[in-house]
């Protein structure tokens, strides 16, 4: 390890967990979910923690500590394994996902940046110099990801400082949630504003449209989405003080308290939104969702507390704002995660002769930043296509975003898949070990597949059941146009003599 990567022993056991918190946990999923089943979407988170986010994140605790070393996160992971060509061909898939989503959320970022000035969504009217509002946007977004590539190539501890605020953050807007809601559920004589008719309210969903059991197998898949991301963190163990103790814990803790944190936040939206009063509306959607609900709250609150209508539609106003601001910096959080971890992952884990020098050269403050850079004008070039480019550039981001919905979750089949491999494999050094019982780990390694084949088949079903036979096409496209970009990479690669038959980065980290 050269003198450069010392400085980067920077992430402590707290600033692991504010990593996974900022980059996985979003409090608009639990606003869309209340939106999109009521009450009976904590049944399916609580189902999504247990069988996908908990199993994953033991597999992901015990990857991470065995190769903790290793620079490669979910490559090497792979790699050590069952080998570099599918850890490649999975890992290519993931990380394509990734700048999917850099394009389309720098372009979303802006929502509650001018919902924190105006109180509420702005964006559809920003113009200058004769553009529209998306061109501005696209505009904006483009400076954004210069920004923050440039301030995450200068290390790992700013990164950590600006996760570890948005995570601080994301813990003062639950705080305020809580204790207005539990304010509201208090001075109502603890009466919900939501009916709860028994379990029933629970199972059923109150919104029709996810009424029938196609409805709730589409949620199920939302909720496994929702906690999707655990690996883009597995790149920074070697950047931790204490990787083989504080990586298992971070993970572990993490999961917990993200499930708890989700169902409690749902069920605390009964307290104070009415699902037919709030979001039967015709002007709600799953853009504004969230700064409707916080909205109503605070009104509902000042309501409570004897303030006049205007002065709560004020203080509703003034709530909406700070949950703008907080929405801001909580992007900003899984900006700097996600712009620089997966990437890492990939450039680094992969075989050096894979690229040219420069994109595997380290700079001084231990970051591949030639290789930011590289990322930061590809999703460039996408968003001025996007943005820019009138409607058929718009049909081009739909297609974008439908062929990264499913890529996203196919690298978590190679990881799944790869794991009873890794935990038979004797010969790699096992520092911390949760799955034990080969038959438990068997159980558990089946479920989850299961789980996720299921989510993804459907996925790929929906669109065709519904005769968008267009976006079917798009959606299966996905993972077979990158897994076949990734494929022929490593093909080339192969054939140019450098590929060997075992596994470097595995056969390293095992020695």
């Amino acid at each position: 390890m050269n003198d450069g990567n010392a400085p980067t022993k920077t992430i402590t056991l707290f600033g692991l967990i504010m990593m996974i918190f900022t980059a996985i946990f979003g409090f608009a999923n639990t606003t869309v979910a209340y939106e999109q089943m009521g009450l009976a979407s904590i049944l399916w988170y609580v189902f999504a923690a247990i069988f996908f986010f908990l199993p994953v994140g033991f597999m992901v605790a015990e990857y991470g500590s065995a190769f903790n070393e290793a620079k490669g996160g979910i490559y090497s992971w792979i790699d050590g394994a069952v080998g570099a060509k599918w850890a490649f061909i999975g890992t290519f898939m993931w990380l394509a996902s990734w700048e999917v989503w850099l394009v389309s959320t720098s372009s979303k970022v802006w929502i509650p940046l001018s919902t924190t000035f105006a109180g509420h969504d702005t964006t559809q009217t920003w113009g200058m110099f004769g553009l529209s509002a998306t061109q501005v946007i696209g505009i904006l977004a483009v400076l954004w990801i210069i920004f923050v590539t440039f301030t995450a190539t200068q290390g790992i501890d700013k990164i950590a400082k600006i996760t570890n605020f948005g995570g601080v953050m994301t813990i003062a807007l639950q705080v305020i949630f809580f204790v207005l809601s539990l304010a509201v559920l208090f001075m109502s004589g603890f009466h919900t504003a939501e009916p709860i008719h028994g379990l029933d309210t629970f199972i059923h969903s109150a919104n029709p449209a996810f009424a029938s059991p196609l409805g709730m197998v589409s949620f199920i898949v939302y909720a496994i989405f929702a906690y999707g991301g655990l690996e883009s963190v597995g790149g920074v163990t070697d950047s931790m003080k204490n990787p083989k103790r504080d990586f298992p814990r971070g993970v572990l803790i993490a999961a917990v308290v993200m499930a708890l944190m989700y169902s409690l936040t749902i069920f605390c939206w009964s307290m104070s939104a009415n699902w037919n009063t709030v979001i039967a509306k015709g002007d709600v959607n799953l853009g504004n969702i969230t700064y409707v609900m916080m909205s109503n709250l605070g009104y509902q609150f000042g309501t409570h507390i004897g303030l006049g209508s205007a002065a709560a539609i004020t203080l509703g106003e003034w709530l909406a704002r700070f949950t703008g601001f907080d929405m801001f910096i909580l992007y900003m959080g899984a900006f700097f995660v996600l712009i620089y971890s997966p990437l890492k992952s990939f450039i680094l884990g992969t075989p050096k002769d894979l690229w040219p020098a420069k994109v595997t050269k380290l700079n001084k403050y231990g970051m591949p930043a030639y290789a930011m850079w590289i990322q930061a004008i590809v999703v460039i070039v996408l968003i001025l296509i996007v943005d820019m480019g009138g409607k058929n550039a718009k049909a081009l981001y739909n297609v974008l975003t439908l062929m990264a919905n499913v890529s996203t979750t196919v690298p978590y089949l190679f990881l799944v898949g790869a794991y009873p491999f890794f935990n038979l494999n004797k010969d790699i050094e096992k520092p911390y070990l949760f799955f034990k019982n080969k038959k438990i780990m068997w159980t558990v390694t089946s479920i989850v597949l299961l789980v996720l084949t299921f989510a993804i088949i459907f996925t790929l079903l929906q669109p065709i059941m519904e005769g968008a036979y267009t976006d079917a096409l798009w959606t299966i496209l996905g993972p077979v146009v990158f897994g076949l970009v990734g494929f022929v990479l490593y093909y080339r690669y192969e054939h140019k003599g450098h590929a060997k038959d075992s596994s470097s980065v595995g056969a390293e980290a095992t020695k």
